[in-house]
């Protein structure tokens, strides 16, 4: 059975940092696309970042470039996004899905994952 399980989320200042991991059981992350998207209430999901698999291609949204970096433990089957200099706007449940196709330039669209976790809350806030 396929799980992926995201922890790490919290509460914390502006400006501050937090690191997300997500954890799968039942699939070698490696062999993964995996994404990590975000949901703020009464919003859509919103694509944050990707890691592709095998060669660990990166890409993230334009919101979140040169604040967050996601990368992948393949000893760990875990993947993180590190998340600094958050703004107040960073507030949503944060989710990790996995795509066994490889999605290229759609990694940015949820319909393209198949497995996702239960998300974590991150809340950004003085």
């Amino acid at each position: 059975q396929v799980q992926l399980v995201e922890s790490g989320g919290g509460l914390v200042q502006p400006g501050g940092s937090l690191r997300l991991s997500c954890a799968a059981s039942g699939l070698t992350l490696d062999y993964y696309d995996i994404g990590w998207f975000r949901q703020a209430p009464g919003k859509e999901r919103e694509a944050v970042s990707c890691i592709g698999s095998g060669d660990g291609s990166v890409d993230y949204a334009d919101s979140v470039k040169g604040r967050f970096t996601i990368s992948r433990d393949n000893a760990k089957n875990t993947v993180y996004l590190q998340m600094n200099s958050l703004k107040p706007e960073d507030t949503a449940v944060y989710y990790c899905a996995a795509s066994i196709v490889n999605l290229g330039l759609s990694w940015f669209r949820p319909v393209g994952y198949k497995y996702w976790g239960q998300g974590t809350q991150v809340t950004v806030s003085s």
